[in-house]
């Protein structure tokens, strides 16, 4: 799972990155409210995390403007404004819940939890590509009536490429989703986990699904013919 904080205070901002990356999250950290937006836009995160009293934009406008581009990621706003007309025009924006600083760390955890179980239930449990299977509740594989089994980065790195079928994928997009690491130091790791991921695959001599885009990255893709 990866997640947006938008937060401009010096300390709370990168301490919220360490907490949820302890959590096994990968975790962007923006400090200003065009730089939330942009990266909203362009990425698609499982959650965002949102203050309001940002600057250059508001966390209002930033919401406002996500919901305007249909970007539907849950949006939680983590802020000062506690009293009840802020929260209530926070919901009416878009967001899926709003919690008031000072906050118990736990709190927000559970909050995050609970709003990426909602936006899981609400979509297949089982990803589909061709014969290809992958169950993310039991997070095993089916390919055919041939069931494999999966560590968990090649879990993520398969769940990746069905969720984004045909599309290729760079290996920065690879090391952010997965590891939220820089590509450059992960280009031979991405390497072995393809690799391992083909063999999985295509175990029982199946047709090759993962296609190399040289000087691109890697796509789930019909095999050649």
């Amino acid at each position: 799972m990866r997640l947006l904080v938008v937060e401009d205070h010096p300390e709370l901002g990168p301490d919220l990155k360490e907490g949820l990356e302890e959590c096994h999250y990968a975790v962007d950290l923006a400090t200003n409210g065009e730089d939330g937006l942009a990266m909203g836009s362009l990425v698609p995160y499982d959650l965002i995390i949102l203050d309001i009293l940002l600057p250059d934009l508001d966390g209002w406008e930033v919401c406002r403007r996500l919901r305007a581009l249909r970007k539907r990621m849950p949006i939680l706003f983590l802020t000062a404004l506690g009293e009840v007309d802020h929260r209530v025009q926070g919901l009416d924006l878009g967001a899926d819940d709003y919690l008031v600083k000072p906050f118990a760390f736990r709190e927000l955890e559970a909050r995050v939890r609970a709003l990426l179980r909602r936006e899981a239930s609400e979509r297949s449990p089982i990803l589909r590509f061709l014969d290809l299977a992958l169950d993310t509740r039991t997070h095993e594989g089916k390919r055919g009536e041939r069931l494999f089994s999966l560590s968990s980065k090649e879990y993520a790195l398969l769940h990746l490429l069905m969720s984004r079928p045909r599309e290729i994928l760079s290996r920065t997009t690879i090391a952010e989703h997965i590891w939220d690491y820089d590509a450059d130091n992960l280009s031979n790791v991405i390497d072995v986990y393809i690799r391992n991921l083909r063999k999985a695959l295509c175990a029982a001599g199946e047709p090759d699904l993962i296609q190399t885009v040289r000087g691109s990255g890697y796509r789930l893709k019909e095999p050649l013919p």
